[in-house]
């Protein structure tokens, strides 16, 4: 396998994982009645605190699952499948979630666990086992560039594609994450499959 390919192969599902276009309706509600320099510096407290969450879980969650005698396998199926269910409910989510204004809005909600929730993290350590750490953390810091430009191009972005249009692609988005865990559901079982 090429480099190209690893590079797909760990820059694609944390795309979809971050899904920073699926937030955007929500971020631009949450700072739409503060100034400019506001809304700049909680982008960037944002995409600070999603890289430090990221970060730390990759490298604490393999140092956890050794202690625990966890194998990568396992964490498949049960992350795969963890994925799956937040996936599902992503589709189809009606209502959106309600968060409170306050100081620290970058770190909380948006930071985490807007950016850095339960399907990046899953996902970073899954790609972790099978491409290396190397390439895993090269595409979650591009993927987090990618998170900054938008939150700090929100208001263009939502002009350009719609609020239907930004929500049309999050559900996109979700089913491309769907399949992602099923995929890996299906390779936990295959390298169980394997060992017996």
């Amino acid at each position: 396998m090429n480099i190209i390919d690893t590079f797909l192969l760990t820059f694609i599902p944390l795309f979809v994982a971050i899904d920073a276009p699926g937030i955007l309706p929500l971020y631009i509600s949450l700072v739409e009645s503060i100034s400019d320099k506001e809304k700049s510096k909680i982008a960037r407290q944002s995409v600070i605190t999603a890289f430090l969450v990221a970060i730390s879980f990759l490298f604490l969650g393999n140092i956890i699952f050794s202690l625990l005698a966890i194998k990568l396998e396992d964490f498949m199926i049960a992350g795969g499948i963890l994925l799956l269910i937040l996936s599902i409910s992503e589709i189809l989510r009606v209502k959106e979630k309600e968060f409170a204004i306050s100081e620290t809005l970058g770190v909380v909600p948006i930071g985490t666990p807007l950016l850095a929730g339960p399907a990046t993290l899953t996902t970073l350590l899954i790609l972790a086992g099978t491409h290396g750490y190397g390439m895993v953390i090269l595409s979650l810091i591009l993927n987090l560039l990618i998170a900054w430009v938008m939150l700090e191009k929100a208001q263009l972005i939502i002009k350009i594609m719609g609020v239907h249009g930004i929500k049309a692609f999050a559900k996109v988005m979700a089913l491309l994450l769907a399949t992602i865990a099923v995929s890996l559901i299906k390779k936990g079982f295959v390298k169980i499959l394997e060992t017996i």
